[in-house]
């Protein structure tokens, strides 16, 4: 073998030592790399677990304890209730505890059926918004239908709802916004806490009838004899005597009537509906 050959076999023995020692530390490089991208990974995962758990323990994703103690504080609102006082309405909710978990765990079934227990409430809507944890109560109220007073110089003592619940003093005087039928009744003879909904219909049908006839606003319905009863309106008193389903034929008199009162110079007492004739009765 010439030297020439011994050369040639001595470099190439050489050029692949270097190419595996490159090889080697290229493969060293690639290890050194993909560890630290490793840890790189658990250092960002350990970071953001930390994060996590810290901004979770904030107290903002909490009630305050005392959110139910008064309606002044940023964690309670109250909207759409006219009938029912706030007031009421927090001491409802009092009958929970104020929960200790973040504000997207917190269960709103029982405070929604405390609210519920309030009688003029027909639906509650509870909104829960985050950091800053808070409640949104949005009741939706029974309508007032019809208003009961003892007497007509008497301020109504409870209501009727169009559904036919009857509401109590305590969530009374109503709104004047709500325009409803007063009807005066001492309870005697035809016990109004035993009326239900077709009852409630009937005085709000009678009430709408004369004021289509009439032209003029009903003032209220005199039922305090419920064998006589009395519609007053401005320009006079209509006597019907017994509320029945004739009564609306009787009340489809009134426009050929009232034009007559309107005309006389003397003070009307009533104009009576009870007989087939009518007649006008004057005040002595």
């Amino acid at each position: 073998m010439s030297n020439e050959e011994l050369q040639n076999i001595r470099y190439h023995q050489n050029r692949r030592l270097q190419q595996a020692r490159m090889q080697r530390q290229v493969r060293r490089s690639q290890r050194r790399l993909n560890q630290l991208r490793a840890l790189w990974k658990l250092f960002i995962i350990i970071f953001i677990i930390t994060l996590g758990i810290l901004i979770l323990k904030l107290p903002q994703w909490r009630f305050h304890k005392n959110a139910f103690d008064s309606l002044a504080n940023s964690s309670l609102e109250i909207v759409n209730n006219r009938i029912v006082p706030s007031q009421k309405i927090l001491s409802a909710l009092r009958r929970n505890q104020v929960s200790t978990k973040p504000i997207f765990l917190v269960e709103t079934d029982d405070l929604k059926k405390s609210i519920m227990q309030l009688e003029p409430i027909r639906d509650v809507y509870i909104r829960r918004f985050w950091f800053p944890a808070r409640l949104q109560i949005i009741v939706i109220e029974r309508t007032p239908a019809i208003t009961i007073a003892p007497d007509i110089d008497v301020e109504p003592i409870a209501f009727f709802s169009s559904d036919g619940k009857l509401i109590g003093r305590d969530y009374m005087p109503l709104s004047d916004d709500y325009k409803t039928v007063r009807v005066i009744t001492y309870g005697s003879g035809d016990d109004y806490r035993n009326w239900d909904k077709s009852k409630i219909n009937n005085f709000k049908k009678l009430a709408a009838t004369v004021e289509a006839d009439s032209g003029e606003s009903v003032e209220y319905i005199d039922y305090r004899n419920p064998k006589d009863v009395y519609v007053k309106i401005p320009t006079a008193n209509i006597r019907l005597g017994i509320f029945n389903s004739g009564t609306f034929d009787k009340v489809h008199r009134i426009p050929s009537l009232l034009p007559q009162v309107k005309m006389l110079n003397k003070k009307v007492k009533y104009i009576d509906l009870r007989w087939d004739t009518n007649y006008i009765k004057l005040d002595e």
